[in-house]
Parts: structure tokens; C-alpha cells; sequence
């Protein structure tokens, strides 16, 4: 155990040194949120990787999935990998960084408010975003709270507490060129940890290596779904969708690509990017996938974990980690790993939720407000913000239906009227509007339905108010699909009436 807190020290020390040294060429609002625009593609893409998986994805995701789809579940790590990083950089990046550069852009609102030419468009964004990462954020907070209970053996608050404060040091110090150097070394720690992680999962007695993986395939149970049973087919699809395309519409990935040095960096990141997220995404979910195997060897005792815990899936996989008699400097690296991982995560949605609440919210209403004014209030936000997901992380959530919500609001509301933008020239004001309206309203559904079983203290919620709570994922690919539709429609019949914002060449 000494050895592997020794490890944990190790990173944080390095952590802290990174941002000391480039913390210190950090002195404007433009340095703070894009870093200058230089990232190269190593930075940009490992930046753009490591804020994407977190212990998110390892825990609460993998997890879940495992539980319910059994080897189906690697479909989850493929998806990510395929759409939302090949994809997303083929098609996003590069215009992205021409049209952030052209117009000065360092947040996703200033970029509605630009393209669209509405100030009213750009408060609203404001609002949703800062808002609605909260959850997300707590998503975070919830699976760091699993590992160290299972594998450090201390309070999930205490260790909670300490990723709050390495978190809001890592953006005090310098903000984005500060968190994207963090994340390439981060980014490397994943690489390997993944690696190690899955060679130690396999070789272990419960799993029996590549033929016990074969065995396992061929069981039905593991495969964990039928043909014929459309609803889990559903429910995994939609998973699928929601944590590939669902990164197309959050900001703070967005905002990787503002970050981008030039049009060489955002070619060479495509390839990065893609590497890194089939590795950490395939690698997450395949372990997660091995969960029965686990449970029908008796290594993780699942009705324990259904006693303990109220959301048991988020304890799957640190329970597999715990059985898999990981060597003690090993398990520091993979403790590290799930610290880098979200650390990354959690800086990169602080960040971003507190410099568009700053700079886009505040900074429209009070225009004269210094650039130094503007960078100290976006760090002391970022304080905040730290504070309040962190509060919400200590209520009995699941991971998974906290990430949901965030993501089905966020992206439902702007991935069409940003992705269809940078395509069809003919995209205005009208049709932003409508496919915002339309993602935000679909996607409040599950959201509000778990509000509402919150009362419910004395007796249990309605059976109707309690699914719908738990079907955010499939809310959230409803509600972009038909943004989307509802964006292009309304843009394609008022452009006669409703002159678009036109947009550079080059981009």
C-alpha cells in the first residue's frame, strides 16, 4: 500500500511542477481558455483524448455495460474510437480551427453569437453549459469515489476533497496550455495503464487469458443479449451513439480545436486521437465486458455488491481491479491512470464551464471589465464550480444517468446548429433557434423525471417517472437526431427570409 501511495505522490508532485513552470506564461483571457492557439497535434489531440475518458467511462460506463451487454459491450469503445474521434476530427477540426482563428473565438457560445449574429443565443448557451456540466462533473467526482473505497480503502469523500483541490490548483495555475501540458503526460500514463490493465485482467484465474476470453464468447449469457431482445439492443445503441456523437456538441471538446496551432497540427491530431481513444475507449469497455466472468468465478461477489451499494455497477470494475491481485506498484500506476484520466476530464469541463459563464455571460453584461478582471474571475469560478460538482457527487446518482443528463441537454441543444453550420453555409438564425429548442426539450425529459423521484422520500416514485429517469442516453440520441432534422429543415425553408451570417472561405 506504501508503494502505491508513493506513485500517487509521484504524479501529483509532477502535476504540480507542470504547472508551476507553464503557469507562469499564462497572463490573458486567450492564454487562460485556447492557450494562445498553439497547441501542436500531440497536445491538441492527447487534450482532446484524456478530457474525453475519464473514470467516467473506466467505472460507471464499463461497468454498466458489462453488466448488461456482456462482450456487446466493447461496441461502446469501438463507436468512441470510430465516431468520436476519427470522425469528429476528420470532419471538425480543421474548420473549427480556421473559423476560431478567423473570428478570435475561445468559447462555444462566442462562436453561436458570431455565426448567428444573436446575443440572446449566446446568454442562453451560457447558461446551459454552466449549468448542465455540473452533472457531468459530479459523473466524475462518483467514479473516483468508487476506486478509492475498493482499492485505496479510504472515504470516497476524502479522496473526493483531494481530486477537488489538485483539480482547481491545475486551472488556478494557468488554465488551458497549463491542463493540455498536464494532459500529455497524462495522456501517456493512460497509454500504458491501459495496457497493463488489460494484461493483468486477462491473465488472471477468473478470466484464463485469450481462451478464457473464447469461452466467455461463446456462452450466451455472457454475450448477455438475444436477437430478438430489442430493447437491451436499443438501450446499447443508444449508448453507443450518445458517447460518440454526443462529444460533437460539448463544448469543452469543442473548444480542443480552438486550441490548435494550424491546419498541419488538426491533420496529424486525426491519427493521434483516433490511436489513443481505441486503446483507453476499446481497452475500458473490453475490460468491463469480462465482468461475468469475474462473478461466475465467485472472484466478485455481486450480491455483496447489490447489499453495500445502491448503484452496485459502479463498483464492478474496481472490484475486478481488487480481484485481479494487481502488484502494489502496478495498481499505483493503474490508480494513477484513473487519476489522469479524470483529473484531465475535470479540468477541461471547469475550465470551460467558468469561461463561458465569465467571459461570454458576465463579460457581455459588464463590457469594460479588464482582461486581468475577466482571468481572475474565471479562476475563482472555477473554485466554485469544483465546490458545487463535488456537492452533487456525494448524492446517490448513478454515473451513468448523471453523465446522460449532461450530455443529452448540452449536445442535443448545440451539436446541430455547430456541426450543420460549418457545412451548409445556408444554416441562420431561425433554424439554430429551432434545433436548439427541440434537443434541449427532448432531452429535459430524463433529467426532470429524476428531479422528480427526489421527492418521492416516504414512498417510491411512480413506475412511469422512474424509467423515464434512467433512459437518458436514449433521450439524449433522440433528442440530436431530431435537432439536427429540425435545424436544416427550418434553415433550408426561411433562407429566403433570414439572410445567414456569412462565413470565411477559408473555413
Amino acid at each position: 500500500m506504501a508503494v502505491m501511495w508513493v506513485t500517487i505522490g509521484v504524479y501529483i508532485a509532477a502535476l504540480v511542477a507542470i504547472g508551476l513552470v507553464t503557469g507562469k506564461s499564462s497572463k490573458s483571457v486567450a492564454d487562460l481558455t485556447v492557450g494562445g492557439r498553439k497547441a501542436g497535434a500531440w497536445l491538441s489531440a492527447l487534450s482532446y483524448g484524456t478530457a474525453y475518458f475519464s473514470a467516467v467511462m473506466f467505472v460507471g460506463y464499463a461497468g454498466s455495460t458489462g453488466f448488461g451487454f456482456g462482450l456487446w459491450g466493447v461496441l461502446a469503445g469501438i463507436g468512441n474510437a470510430v465516431f468520436g474521434a476519427l470522425l469528429a476530427w476528420l470532419l471538425l477540426a480543421r474548420r473549427t480551427q480556421a473559423l476560431a482563428k478567423t473570428w478570435n473565438l475561445h468559447t462555444m457560445p462566442e462562436f453561436l453569437e458570431k455565426r448567428y449574429g444573436s446575443r440572446a443565443m449566446k446568454l442562453f448557451a451560457c447558461i446551459v453549459i454552466f449549468v448542465f456540466l455540473v452533472p457531468y462533473s459530479a459523473s466524475v467526482y462518483k467514479g473516483l469515489g468508487a476506486i478509492a473505497q475498493v482499492l485505496l480503502g479510504i472515504s470516497d469523500t476524502a479522496f473526493m476533497v483531494i481530486i477537488a483541490v489538485l483539480g482547481a490548483l491545475l486551472l488556478l495555475f494557468g488554465g488551458y496550455l497549463v491542463q493540455a501540458r498536464a494532459d500529455f503526460v497524462q495522456g501517456i500514463i493512460m497509454f500504458v495503464g491501459v495496457a497493463l490493465l488489460i494484461f493483468f485482467v486477462l491473465r488472471t484465474d477468473a478470466v484464463g487469458g485469450v481462451k478464457g476470453v473464447a469461452d466467455y464468447a461463446r456462452e450466451h449469457a455472457a454475450l448477455g443479449l438475444t436477437p430478438k431482445d430489442g430493447k437491451s439492443w436499443w438501450a446499447l445503441l443508444s449508448l453507443v451513439l450518445m458517447t460518440s456523437f454526443g462529444t460533437w456538441g460539448l463544448p469543452h471538446m469543442i473548444q480542443k480545436f480552438f486550441g490548435i496551432r494550424d491546419k498541419q497540427s488538426a491533420k496529424r491530431g486525426i491519427t493521434i486521437s483516433t490511436v489513443f481513444a481505441l486503446l483507453v475507449a476499446g481497452g475500458g469497455y473490453f475490460i468491463g465486458s469480462l465482468c461475468w466472468r469475474f462473478i461466475q468465478a465467485g472472484s466478485v461477489d455481486l450480491a455483496a455488491l447489490q447489499g453495500a451499494h445502491t448503484n452496485f455497477k459502479d463498483y464492478i470494475v474496481p472490484s475486478m481491479l481488487d480481484a485481479a491481485k494487481i502488484p502494489s506498484v502496478l495498481l499505483g500506476v493503474v490508480v494513477v491512470l484513473l487519476l489522469a484520466a479524470s483529473v484531465s476530464t475535470l479540468c477541461s469541463v471547469t475550465l470551460t464551464a467558468s469561461s463561458t459563464l465569465v467571459k461570454d455571460f458576465v463579460g457581455t453584461l459588464f463590457p469594460k471589465a479588464s482582461d486581468k478582471g475577466m482571468s481572475w474571475g474565471i479562476k475563482i469560478v472555477c473554485v466554485a464550480f469544483v465546490g458545487v460538482s463535488y456537492y452533487v457527487a456525494t448524492g446517490d446518482t448513478p454515473i451513468l444517468e448523471l453523465m446522460s443528463y449532461s450530455w443529452g441537454i448540452i449536445s442535443g441543444s448545440f451539436l446541430a446548429p455547430y456541426v450543420i453550420s460549418l457545412y451548409y453555409k445556408g444554416t441562420n438564425r431561425v433554424g439554430a433557434w429551432g434545433g436548439i429548442a427541440t434537443g434541449f426539450g427532448i432531452a429535459l425529459v430524463p433529467a426532470v423525471s429524476k428531479i422528480i423521484t427526489l421527492f418521492y422520500t416516504a414512498a417510491p416514485p411512480p413506475e412511469a417517472i422512474a424509467k423515464l429517469a434512467g433512459q437518458g442516453p436514449q433521450f439524449a440520441v433522440v433528442a440530436m437526431c431530431c435537432s439536427v432534422v429540425v435545424c436544416f429543415l427550418l434553415s433550408a425553408a426561411t433562407r429566403k427570409a433570414i439572410k445567414p451570417v456569412e462565413v470565411p472561405a477559408e473555413a
